[in-house]
C-alpha cells in the first residue's frame, strides 16, 4: 500500500476548490497554481522511481481488497504518463499568464484547469473500469467549461458538437460497463483480466470488446476523429495546448490499458480491426494536414496523424512497437502541446491564423522561429530529437508484426507531417515581412520561456534515450505481460 500514488489526484481537485474562494484574485490563484503543479511534478517524478525500484505500486481505498474496493494502481506506464502531464500542464498554466487573457481568469479558468488535470491523472491511475468513467467524466466537464470559456462565436458552436459527440460516447461507455459487469461480475481491471482469461472471449466479449474500441476511439480521435479539428482550433491557445497534450492521450492510454490486459487473447479480431483503424486515420489525418492553409487547422490534423501512429504500435502488439508506442507517446504529449503553444505566439502576432495571410516573422521573432522549426522535426521523428526513437521502434515492431502495409502508410505519412509542418514554417517565418514592429498585433514577450522548457524536453528524451530506455522497457514490459499488473493487484 502506497498512499502516495493519490496524491497527483488530490493534490489537484483540492487546489481546484481553494482557488474557487480566491476567484478575485488572480495573482494568488496563479501562483497557487504554479506551486501545486511544481509539487504535482515532485510527486510524480518520486512515483516514478519508485516503481522503478520496488515495482507497480497500489493503494486499497479504506482497506477494502480488490476486487471488492477502489483501487489505485500504478505501474510504469501510467507514473510516466502522470509525470509527463504534469510537466506538460506545467508550461500551458506558465504561458497562460501571458496568453489567456484576464477576462477568462476571472472566470474560474485555474480551478477547471486544476480539475482537468484531476481527471487526467485519476484515469491513468485507477485500477478499476468504472472509476475510469468517472475519471473520464471529471475531464470531460471541466473540458467543456474551458472549451466555452470566453463565449466566442466559434467555441459556442464547436462546444456543442463536442459536447454532443462525448455525451454520445459516455453513454456508450456505461452501457459496455454493465454489459462487462453483467458477463464477468467484476469491474477490477486485473479481475476482469483473469475472469476473462477463465471463460474465453468469444461471442458477447468480443462485442464488448468492439464497444470499448469505439468508446476509446471517439475520445482519442482514433478513426473517429471529425469533431477533433474544429474542437481543437476554437478555444484560445493555451486550453489547445492543453487539449492536444492531454486529452486524446488519455483515450489513446485506455486503449493500451484494456486490449493488453482485458481483451488480447483474439487479436485476430480486435487488434486487427485496431490495425486497420490505425491506418485509416493516418491517410485522412494526413489528407487534411496538407488540404488546410490555417495554422490551428494544420496542427489539429498532425494531433489526428499521432493518433493513428501510436495505435499501429497497439495494432502490432510486439516487444518493440509497444516499447516504440510509449516512447512517441510521451514525445507526442510534448511536442504537440509545444506546436500549439508556439503556433499560437504566431496567431498572436500575425493577427490571423492564415498562412497565406503571414510571412517573414523570423525577422523580428527569430527564437520564436527557430522554436518551431526544432519542434517541426522532433514531431517528424529526424534524428537526435525525440520522435526518432519512438518512430523507429514503432516501424520495427510493425516489421517484425508482418504489418508491412502499415509500415508503408506510417513512413509515407511522417513525409506528409513533416511536409505539413514545414509548410507553416515557411509561409509564417520565411519569405517577405509583411508586418512591422508596430503593424504587428501583439507580442510574444513572457510566452517562449514556457515553450523552451518544452524543446529542452525533446532534446533531453531524444539525446538521453539510453537513460529513459529502462522506463520505457519496464512499462512495456507489465503490457505485454498482463500477469505481472495481475500479481500486483491481486497480490495471487
Amino acid at each position: 500500500m502506497n498512499n502516495l500514488i493519490v496524491l497527483p489526484i488530490v493534490l489537484p481537485i483540492m487546489t481546484g476548490i481553494i482557488l474557487i474562494f480566491f476567484s478575485k484574485h488572480i495573482v494568488v490563484q496563479r501562483w497557487l497554481s504554479l506551486i501545486s503543479l511544481l509539487a504535482f511534478i515532485g510527486i510524480a517524478s518520486s512515483i516514478v522511481q519508485q516503481v522503478y525500484t520496488e515495482g507497480i505500486q497500489t493503494l486499497y481505498m479504506g482497506g477494502w481488497l480488490p476486487p471488492f474496493g477502489i483501487v489505485f494502481v500504478a505501474d510504469m506506464f501510467a507514473s510516466l504518463l502522470v509525470l509527463t502531464s504534469g510537466i506538460v500542464a506545467l508550461s500551458c498554466l506558465w504561458f497562460s499568464f501571458r496568453g489567456i487573457g484576464l477576462d477568462r481568469e476571472k472566470y474560474y479558468y485555474y480551478p477547471f484547469f486544476q480539475f482537468l488535470l484531476t481527471g487526467v491523472s485519476g484515469s491513468f491511475l485507477t485500477g478499476d473500469i468504472f472509476n475510469l468513467f468517472v475519471f473520464f467524466e471529471v475531464m470531460l466537464i471541466s473540458s467543456y467549461a474551458l472549451i466555452v470559456l470566453g463565449a466566442t462565436k466559434i467555441q459556442l458552436r464547436e462546444t456543442i458538437k463536442y459536447l454532443v459527440v462525448n455525451i454520445v460516447s459516455s453513454a456508450l461507455f456505461v452501457a459496455s460497463v454493465a454489459y462487462l459487469y453483467a458477463i464477468t461480475g467484476t469491474l477490477n481491471m486485473a479481475d476482469l483480466s483473469v475472469r476473462v482469461a477463465e471463460v474465453g472471449q468469444t461471442g458477447l466479449l468480443n462485442v464488448v470488446a468492439l464497444m470499448f474500441l469505439i468508446v476509446f476511439s471517439l475520445k482519442a480521435g482514433l478513426f473517429l476523429y471529425f469533431w477533433l479539428p474544429g474542437s481543437y482550433s476554437a478555444p484560445p491557445t493555451s486550453i489547445a495546448a492543453i487539449f492536444a497534450g492531454l486529452l486524446t492521450k488519455v483515450g489513446i492510454y485506455a486503449l493500451f490499458r484494456t486490449f493488453t490486459l482485458i481483451f488480447y487473447h483474439q487479436p485476430e479480431v480486435t487488434h486487427q480491426i485496431i490495425g486497420w483503424m490505425a491506418g485509416a486515420t493516418m491517410i485522412l489525418g494526413a489528407i487534411g494536414a496538407i488540404a488546410f492553409s490555417d495554422v490551428r487547422q494544420v496542427l489539429a490534423y498532425n494531433v489526428v496523424i499521432a493518433v493513428g501512429f501510436i495505435v499501429f504500435g497497439l495494432a502490432a502488439h510486439t516487444t518493440a512497437a509497444v516499447e516504440g508506442a510509449i516512447f512517441y507517446l510521451i514525445n507526442d504529449m510534448i511536442i504537440k502541446a509545444l506546436l500549439f503553444l508556439l503556433g499560437g505566439a504566431m496567431i498572436g502576432i500575425a493577427g490571423t491564423s492564415h498562412l497565406q495571410k503571414m510571412g517573414g516573422l523570423i525577422k523580428y521573432h527569430p527564437v520564436l522561429g527557430w522554436m518551431f522549426f526544432i519542434a517541426a522535426i522532433a514531431l517528424a521523428g529526424v534524428p537526435p530529437l525525440s520522435g526518432f526513437i519512438g518512430k523507429l521502434l514503432i516501424v520495427q515492431g510493425g516489421l517484425t508484426a508482418e504489418m508491412y502495409w502499415l509500415v508503408g502508410i506510417s513512413l509515407a505519412t511522417s513525409l506528409i507531417v513533416l511536409y505539413s509542418i514545414m509548410k507553416v514554417f515557411m509561409h509564417g517565418f520565411w519569405g517577405e515581412t509583411k508586418l512591422s514592429p508596430k503593424e504587428e498585433k501583439g507580442s510574444d514577450k513572457g510566452l517562449l520561456a514556457p515553450c523552451a522548457v518544452l524543446v529542452f524536453l525533446s532534446f533531453a528524451l531524444g539525446l538521453g534515450a539510453d537513460f529513459f530506455y529502462p522506463y520505457i522497457e519496464i512499462a512495456a514490459e507489465t503490457l505485454m505481460d498482463p500477469t505481472i499488473y495481475i500479481q500486483a493487484v491481486l497480490k495471487e
